[in-house]
């Protein structure tokens, strides 16, 4: 169930990649939701997925928290 999650949150982020602060806001609201090693495993995915997207570098600061 929990993996679900994670891979829903993904879906979610990819899909409002196009509009930052709706991307920072579902971003908020995974990080509140997921537990903590999804939380570093989504980082992690993060991380690769904004390499093409420097306008979304921005959220990385709510995975630094």
């Amino acid at each position: 169930m929990a993996r679900a999650m994670l891979e829903y949150t993904k879906t979610v982020l990819k899909k409002v990649s196009f509009d930052t602060k709706l991307f920072c806001k579902e971003l908020k609201k995974a990080i509140s939701n997921l537990l903590p090693h999804e939380i570093e495993e989504l980082k992690l995915w993060l991380q690769q997925f904004i390499t093409d997207k420097p306008e979304l570098k921005e959220s990385l600061i709510y995975l630094r928290a």
